[in-house]
């Protein structure tokens, strides 16, 4: 995750709380999603952004979850998600994001 956009997600934080934000992310890979997870709920791991030792605890999903699928119209999916979920290691992305999802929020 890069430098601006933990600035913008530390900014929305502090305008509108964590309780009403929910971060959804793209990644297209276990490892770059539970980065960027693990940036919005403990802090950024490399210590080098905004999110350096700031715990915001927020609500992290990646688009491939059950959970979102289930909430996009199928034509949607289809369209924009459809071929993602057919080449991409659908589940130890989500794994990887619930793991620190599930620490923010057990």
């Amino acid at each position: 995750m890069d430098l601006s956009t933990q600035e913008t997600i530390k900014r929305l934080v502090d305008q509108h709380g964590a309780e009403a934000l929910l971060v959804l992310l793209g990644a297209p890979d276990a490892e770059s999603a539970g980065i960027a997870a693990e940036t919005v709920v403990l802090g950024d791991p490399s210590w080098a952004g905004p999110l350096a030792g700031v715990q915001l605890g927020l609500s992290v999903y990646h688009i491939l979850e059950d959970e979102l699928r289930a909430a996009v119209p199928a034509e949607v999916w289809d369209e924009q998600v459809g071929l993602m979920a057919d080449v991409l290691e659908v589940e130890a992305i989500a794994e990887a994001v619930r793991g620190f999802r599930d620490q923010a929020h057990p």
